[in-house]
């Protein structure tokens, strides 16, 4: 199991905030915002591998994309190998690019359809390093190596591969610049089951061999589960959990975490039957007008009167567990609160 107490913070982000503006009327006014990721706090540390997770529309990749800077933040501080990124300029983000990358969701749409495969893996050592051709694609070669890519298959386009292989094209691109920390946005979402687990596999045999820190976002628990140390658990833009993994999966302690975690397909039929169900009630409120106070006290079977008045702070309640949720928030005096 990793050892947070004998790594340094490899990424910190606090407050981080990414809204998208609404414009309406025939002058096209400012009059509102989707509030996609709204007021994120987390730390990675070096060689870790956080776990992102929620429903469809949460905001988990853009949360991912917004870290990296793919899309600009409305608020909040994002530090990346101690070098605070999310107030950079153009010139200083494109220096600090080597050291974090990303594998993106789609293999298909992700890469250049017009460009060879030798192309795509070799276009960020043209861009960042001044290698000549010849040391371009020795590099080109060894990554393909290094990811289970034919070497003959360096000048083939992307459309004469698999789904599984062209993630692999893209994860070879990723590491072209020798990252610390990569950005894995649903790599395995697009393929099928059984390749699935190859590249897993594969992520966490570079993530050993190379020392990889990965932000790995999915909303596939079970391999979220196989895959990451801690994990973070997202709704309406917001973390609600963040526990490490065996405590998080054993006993989770946000009222949505034991909703999803009860969603998960189990194997045993004799556990199956047992298993307790929670069925959430309604549906997910609408970004650009979440509700007053909590954001899950429209769908929350422990909901309290507290819950629809104010907001819950994020707070480590034991060690490494960080929760928002009311009933853990001894903060408050209302006479509401205690465990679920």
């Amino acid at each position: 199991m990793f050892d947070m107490s004998k790594q340094k913070k490899l990424v910190s982000v606090a407050g981080l905030k990414m809204y998208f503006p609404i414009f309406s009327g025939v002058l096209r006014r400012h009059t509102g915002d989707v509030k996609a990721v709204d007021d994120v706090s987390f730390e990675i540390y070096e060689g870790e591998t956080l776990g992102l997770v929620g429903e469809s529309g949460c905001g988990k990749s853009t949360c991912g994309r917004a870290v990296l800077r793919l899309y600009e933040p409305t608020a909040g501080t994002i530090e990346i190998d101690g070098r605070e990124i999310a107030r950079a300029d153009q010139t200083a983000l494109r220096k600090m690019r080597p050291t974090m990358q990303m594998v993106f969701q789609d293999p298909q749409a992700s890469l250049n359809p017009r460009m060879t495969v030798a192309d795509i893996i070799g276009e960020p050592l043209s861009e960042h390093t001044k290698k000549t051709g010849k040391e371009r694609l020795e590099r080109i070669y060894e990554l393909m190596d290094a990811v289970g890519l034919n070497r003959d298959f360096a000048n083939r386009y992307p459309h004469e591969f698999s789904g599984g292989q062209r993630q692999r094209i893209g994860i070879a691109r990723a590491l072209a610049l020798n990252p610390k920390f990569i950005v894995c946005d649903e790599p395995i979402a697009a393929l099928d089951v059984s390749i699935q687990a190859q590249v897993v596999n594969l992520l966490e045999d570079l993530q050993q061999e190379l020392g990889l820190t990965y932000l790995f976002i999915s909303h596939d628990l079970s391999m979220v589960r196989h895959i990451a140390d801690r994990v973070a658990v997202m709704y309406l833009g917001k973390i609600v959990e963040l526990a490490p993994r065996d405590g998080l999966y054993g006993e989770p302690l946000h009222p949505y975490t034991k909703a999803l975690l009860s969603a998960v397909p189990e194997p045993d039929p004799a556990a199956h039957d047992a298993a307790t169900r929670v069925i959430l009630q309604g549906d997910v409120p609408s970004p650009s007008n979440p509700p007053q106070g909590c954001n899950f006290c429209t769908r929350c079977p422990s909901v309290m009167e507290i819950c629809k008045r104010a907001d819950p702070e994020f707070r480590e309640i034991t060690p490494g567990r960080f929760v928002a949720c009311h009933h853990f928030n001894n903060s408050q005096t209302t006479g509401e609160t205690g465990g679920i």
